[in-house]
């Protein structure tokens, strides 16, 4: 069973975000402006992809 994968862009940078912003976007894999990331789409990825919808985006 293949598992369906979302890819995750981060493209808005965390300066002023809140601590609780910048460790959501750690915990994504980010670790660089204008990065994509894959990851499989679950839950809670949709949910921390949810949490900062101002710092990333869902690239199809």
């Amino acid at each position: 069973m293949a598992e369906t994968k979302i890819k995750i862009q981060y493209f808005r940078s965390m300066i002023q975000a809140p601590v609780k912003h910048k460790k959501v976007v750690k915990g994504l894999g980010f670790t660089r402006l204008n990065q994509i990331v894959e990851r499989e789409d679950t839950p809670s990825i949709r949910g921390m992809v949810k949490a900062i919808p101002h710092l990333v985006r869902i690239v199809e």
